[in-house]
């Protein structure tokens, strides 16, 4: 039951931060942002943020520090939108599946070419 609630509670959050981050936060450092996957913990208490951003490493990084600096905004409007008790702590973290995914792709390509 916790675990199903954690998962809802995960998707709007990712819903939300969509919107958050597209029209609220106003940080020049924060470039384009896209929420990849948010997991919450199964008190609630927690969610870690996956993110991913268009970009080189200086604007991943900028962008990173950005949305670190925004933290408590971020979470009050979490807090507003969604009904809780308590708006769970927050962390972002960059996704690493999407360049983990691209490099295989590029050694596939590079064996089909040989």
């Amino acid at each position: 039951m916790t675990e199903l609630r954690a998962n809802r509670v995960a998707e709007q959050m990712k819903k939300e931060l969509g919107d958050i981050l597209t029209r609220k936060v106003k940080d020049p450092r924060v470039g384009f942002v896209t929420v990849t996957d948010v997991e919450v913990t199964g008190d609630l208490q927690q969610a870690t943020i996956y993110i991913s951003v268009l970009g080189d490493e200086k604007q991943k990084k900028d962008t990173l520090l950005g949305l670190s600096q925004a933290k408590g905004f971020i979470r009050s409007e979490i807090g507003k939108r969604i009904r809780l008790r308590k708006t769970p702590e927050i962390t972002f973290e960059f996704d690493e599946a999407l360049d983990y995914g691209n490099r295989i792709e590029t050694i596939l390509r590079d064996l089909n070419k040989q």
